[in-house]
């Protein structure tokens, strides 16, 4: 991971943060500048400290390699297998696919339907509804309102049919994965 628009990387020993000016001037340590210091998690280190060298090609303890590791790797791909032929993940898949193709389908032929209307019949289109407004602003009005119904619906649709399933599901994966990763996830 690079250090954050040129700024040295936190958490290492004796570094003070630096507070950068907007005025063009030089950098100050925050601490002269009477400042209370801000190390910034996202660029200047880590939070678990995964991912990154000792300085000396050394991974750090306790961080497990799936790449050296080969069968535990392949028995965690077994568990995913497992799961995914599992008769509670293909009822959550299928309650899926009961709503999105649906759902699909309608959107889009509403969708198709007003883009043809509004290039194959201009006058009906051009027709007007109540003052100024015309049919192609109600349509075009329609097209945003039943994007967020159909948002809407798709939320109520997952959270009370397929989340808790799908949570069950979850949780089952990572004890299984745990159990075969030797405790480690």
């Amino acid at each position: 991971m690079q250090p954050s628009k040129g700024r040295p990387r936190g958490g290492e020993a004796g570094q003070e943060s630096w507070v950068e000016p907007l005025d063009g001037h030089d950098p100050e340590p925050a601490e002269e500048a009477g400042q209370l210091r801000y190390d910034d998690p996202w660029y200047d280190a880590l939070a678990s400290g995964w991912g990154e060298s000792a300085g000396d090609g050394a991974h750090h303890a306790g961080v497990p390699s799936a790449r050296t590791e080969g069968e535990t790797a392949a028995a965690a791909a077994d568990v995913y297998l497992e799961v995914q032929r599992s008769a509670a993940f293909q009822e959550v898949r299928r309650r899926y696919r009961r709503f999105v193709v649906p759902a699909f389908v309608a959107f889009f032929a509403w969708y198709v339907g007003y883009v043809v209307a509004a290039t194959t019949a201009p006058e009906l289109m051009a027709r007007p509804v109540a003052g100024a407004v015309n049919v192609a602003m109600v349509a075009g009005l329609g097209q945003f309102l039943s994007t967020f119904l159909l948002t809407w619906a798709y939320a109520r649709h997952a959270r009370l049919r397929r989340d808790r399933a799908a949570l069950e599901l979850r949780w089952d994966t990572q004890e299984l994965t745990r159990g075969v990763n030797g405790g480690l996830s």
